[in-house]
């Protein structure tokens, strides 16, 4: 008979897995398992079978922690298989690995043939676990290595075939886009390039707007806007910062209205400067609902990277964009609010604001 001794503390109706179970949610397959005593059987949480009562259930960190207590993969579910969300993410991850090393992008055919799914079926998963389409992540890999080859290569044409754009029209077609200013400027440490900023203040203190020519590249909270002002120096030392226009003013209130009432979104450009893998974590924060909290393990496997939670939390850490990219909203897996770049005060306020909405 499995041993069915408890070892959670709290009442299992107020854990958020039981939850998973109940509305036998798919995206929580892989994070838990749950076992049911009077059946001596583990499941998956999306297990179609009848609801166990909660009395009867107990969860499990693994496979092999269920097993070790004694109970039996379910027969329906199948638990110790991988599921299908599971084998999607393992090609995927087998796709995104051949973006980040390929030089010649591949077409959506070739890609989808390598995964052994119809083009129209891998388009789909592929945007749904990396929060891309798979042109979207190629094109972030190139950016990626021509930001590397630029500050490496002897000059800016090497540059961009090193990186695997076939022609140099190509690449300055995108360059504004990807790099925020001329390739030149970039290899001179951001030079010549022009940083609107303004200081302002909200209820949760100063608050720091500044955009390139593509959009939104800083909002920042603090305490002290001196600070905030260096912290943008540092991020930008060969920029030209300068004052904000009217129209830039404009930027500025609705940023500071959408931090004050979050119902009424925030519908502007923003200049995301990050990694593949950093831009696949804030474009997955960018789909969270206002008034919805996910840990940093559910992000990990929305992007098709279960196992990397620490990344996630350190993608997280690299926001620069409070609020537009609210990673405020992603917590610890046990509920608590974990750290924050602005103040973990600042943090608990904005969840308390938009639970209202």
């Amino acid at each position: 008979m499995p041993n069915s001794k408890k070892t959670d503390t709290l009442p299992i109706e107020s854990d958020h897995r039981w939850q998973a179970v109940l509305a036998r949610d798919s995206a929580a397959d892989g994070s838990f398992f749950y076992s049911v005593k009077t059946t001596g059987v583990y499941c998956r949480p999306s297990c179609p079978a009848r609801t166990a009562k909660p009395e009867n259930v107990q969860f499990h960190l693994s496979r092999d922690e269920a097993e070790a207590a004694g109970f039996r993969p379910c027969q329906r579910c199948k638990p110790d298989q991988p599921s299908l969300r599971e084998q999607h993410i393992d090609k995927v991850t087998e796709i995104c690995r051949l973006l980040e090393t390929a030089i010649n992008e591949p077409s959506l055919a070739e890609l989808a043939a390598i995964a052994g799914l119809s083009s129209f079926h891998f388009h789909r998963i592929f945007k749904a676990i990396t929060g891309l389409t798979p042109k979207a992540y190629a094109a972030a890999q190139r950016g990626n290595r021509v930001r590397d080859q630029l500050m490496k290569s002897q000059t800016v044409t090497a540059a961009i075939y090193d990186a695997g754009y076939n022609s140099n029209s190509r690449f300055y077609a995108q360059s504004s886009q990807l790099l925020g200013m001329t390739p030149s400027d970039y290899r001179a440490g951001g030079a010549n390039s022009r940083i609107r900023f303004a200081l302002g203040e909200c209820s949760l203190g100063s608050i720091l707007v500044a955009a390139s020519e593509i959009g939104l590249c800083a909002i920042a909270l603090g305490d002290d806007p001196d600070y905030l002002v260096r912290e943008l120096q540092d991020r930008f030392p060969q920029a030209e910062l300068i004052g904000g226009d009217d129209e830039f003013e404009q930027w500025v209130a609705k940023v500071v209205g959408f931090v004050e009432a979050p119902a009424i979104g925030l519908d502007l450009p923003l200049d995301m400067r990050g990694t593949a893998f950093q831009l696949r974590v804030w474009q997955t924060l960018k789909q969270i609902p206002i008034g919805e909290k996910v840990s940093y393990r559910d992000i990990a496997q929305r992007i098709g990277a279960p196992k990397a939670v620490r990344a996630v939390a350190s993608a997280c850490a690299a926001n620069t964009l409070a609020v537009a990219i609210p990673c405020h909203r992603v917590i610890r897996s046990d509920g608590g609010l974990s750290g924050y770049r602005w103040g973990v005060e600042r943090k608990a306020e904005l969840l308390r604001r938009e639970s209202q909405v």
